[in-house]
């Protein structure tokens, strides 16, 4: 597989087109289109790809904007929690489910906590984790409930995973998994919190 990262100025977002080197016809899907630009076009034709489809880890704009754009252009479908993202028809997925768009392999793994339909998708050993987890940070949430639902889905679903993957976010620089299990510092200090809550007393 080849991997291209092409940075989206909305949001200062990352997004993804992963494509086959063979054989023939060579394909692509395409992970987060924050905006459609020449860059994300001239991938697709300068390889002759095939679009299979395009992930959405959630349906914030900074990761969706550009696919009214690419709907345009190319015959394709929408994979995402939401049924639709933007004012567009998206092919529903839920947690835990794999499924197959030409020979890419993608399992859906829901991440709540940064919105209600987050998702990580693990293709081979790359994780796609648009703004669930990130080199060193958690998604934000609005609310300490939301905080721990993510940090419980992704210790039990992500960090449980065995053997090491490539984080590639939806903003900032990848990273691996086992860098992650040992130096994220927002898990760390989250758990930190919760374990002097639960050892904290008061005498009455």
């Amino acid at each position: 597989m080849r991997l291209y990262f092409n940075y989206c100025p909305l949001g200062f977002s990352n997004c993804y087109i992963l494509g086959t080197q063979e054989p023939e016809p060579l394909e692509a899907i395409i992970i987060d289109p924050g905006n459609m630009d020449a860059n994300i076009l001239g991938r697709i034709e300068d390889n002759n790809y095939k679009l299979r489809g395009i992930l959405l880890t959630h349906d914030h704009s900074d990761h969706a904007m550009g696919i009214r754009t690419i709907l345009k252009i190319y015959d394709t479908e929408i994979f995402a929690i939401n049924p639709v993202v933007r004012e567009c028809r998206t092919t529903k997925v839920r947690d835990g489910e794999t499924f197959t768009l030409g020979t890419f392999k993608v399992e859906v793994i829901s991440i709540p906590g940064h919105s209600a339909d987050s998702a990580v998708f693990r293709i081979g050993r790359l994780l796609f984790t648009g703004d669930a987890l990130s080199a060193g940070f958690m998604g934000t949430t609005i609310s300490s409930y939301g905080a721990a639902a993510q940090v419980n889905s992704l210790r039990s679903k992500i960090f449980s995973l065995p053997g090491d993957y490539t984080i590639l976010p939806g903003h900032g620089p990848p990273t691996t998994l086992e860098a992650e299990r040992r130096f994220n510092l927002d898990l760390n200090t989250f758990e930190e919190r919760q374990n002097r809550r639960q050892t904290f007393k008061v005498d009455l």
